[in-house]
């Protein structure tokens, strides 16, 4: 049985352990919200440049060799050659965030599973998914690029790092398609894990028919135009991408100190249930021996 000096210390030492949560809790609220503001403003641009590179991709494929013969032709049109794919993995540069890094580093590992007869080429961003990508056996995949360490204050600098070297891995090693998993912010309760195919351009962005053809003039033309912008719309998505993962982390580190810190103090709870008990067995315990004695000295 445990003495009341060792539950006084449990208590304690839980009592500690509650406030660094509570106070990590605090942290995260601080900077979630400020991660949402820039979120917030950067969803807008990042939705935008998809609907344009839509449009014009579409106007440029009902001109002859208007794509064929540029350099963005494979962000474009898939390649015939499916040898090469390129993973984009976003993932928390710490833990203690609930299974906000378990659930991406799950859709990776399935991903590789499908793609375990390719040569991948990795882009990662965040400590945890770079770990993971390390550990992996028997597969044909190079880490090409890695950010650690720059949550929670992540900058365009960043994303433009990361979006030319993508751009230029692309069309080097011949990639066939690049892969993104990262997790979506929606609210502070609610975080959801997203993968999908960052490029080649899907159909799904372009729209059926084009809103520029008689709108506006191109100078010089959509080509050229087209080509200048793909750089910066894959680093303006890559850096939605990391906003959307940074404030995600955070909502997830929110809620899990708060549970973690209301689940402290149930056990400090039912701790002092305890201690008072025993305290009070100890006590009854004493009075009865006292009782006895005094009895036995009667008699």
């Amino acid at each position: 049985m445990e003495s009341l000096r060792d539950i006084r210390t449990n208590i304690k030492s839980i009592r500690a352990t509650r406030q660094i949560m509570l106070t990590m809790k605090m942290i995260a609220v601080a900077r979630v919200k400020k991660s949402q503001e820039t979120i917030e403003s950067a969803r807008p641009f990042a939705a935008k440049m998809q609907q344009m590179m839509g449009t014009l991709k579409t106007e440029l494929a009902q001109q002859d060799d208007a794509i064929t013969q540029s350099w963005v032709r494979w962000i474009c049109e898939p390649r015939a050659e499916k040898e090469y794919v390129g993973l984009i993995l976003i993932t928390a540069d710490k833990g203690l965030c609930g299974a906000f890094n378990t659930n991406v580093l799950r859709a990776c590992a399935d991903w590789l599973r499908e793609n375990r007869d390719r040569k991948i080429r990795a882009f990662c961003v965040g400590k945890k998914g770079r770990d993971f990508l390390r550990r992996i056996k028997g597969l044909d995949l190079a880490i090409v690029h890695e950010s650690v360490g720059i949550f929670p204050k992540v900058s365009f600098a960043d994303a433009e790092l990361l979006g030319q070297a993508l751009v230029d891995k692309f069309n080097s090693a011949k990639l066939s398609s690049v892969t993104a998993i990262y997790t979506e912010y929606k609210s502070m309760l609610t975080q959801t894990m997203k993968k999908r195919e960052f490029l080649p351009l899907s159909a799904e962005e372009a729209p059926e028919q084009s809103r520029y053809r008689e709108d506006f003039l191109f100078e010089p033309d959509k080509r050229a135009i087209f080509e200048s912008l793909v750089p910066r719309y894959v680093k303006s998505q890559v850096y939605r991408m990391m906003l959307e993962s940074q404030a995600a982390e955070l909502a997830a580190r929110m809620n899990a100190m708060e549970s973690a810190s209301n689940n402290a103090s149930d056990i400090i709870d039912a701790l002092t249930l305890k201690l008072n008990r025993t305290r009070q067995a100890s006590i009854t315990t004493e009075l009865t021996e006292i009782v006895s004695g005094a009895e036995a000295l009667k008699s």
